[in-house]
């Protein structure tokens, strides 16, 4: 695996600790995630999966689960 370009939230707090992660893998189709207090575990998945993520978690879909 060749080096990934990660990004983070704009929402980050300055110190970028303490928070998620984006990279665009290597076979150009899909996306890798990881939590910035642990690089090392990379997590992988499709981009229509990661879609449906993001616009689930925009929609409020998960919100139940914090409470």
């Amino acid at each position: 695996m060749s080096e990934l370009v990660w990004t983070k939230s704009s929402f980050s707090e300055a110190g970028g600790n303490n928070c998620v992660e984006v990279a665009a893998a290597d076979d150009g189709d899909g996306i890798a995630v990881r939590e910035s207090t642990d690089p090392g575990r990379v997590l992988t998945t499709d981009r229509a999966a990661f879609r449906a993520l993001l616009r689930g978690a925009k929609a409020g879909a998960f919100d139940r689960l914090a409470r």
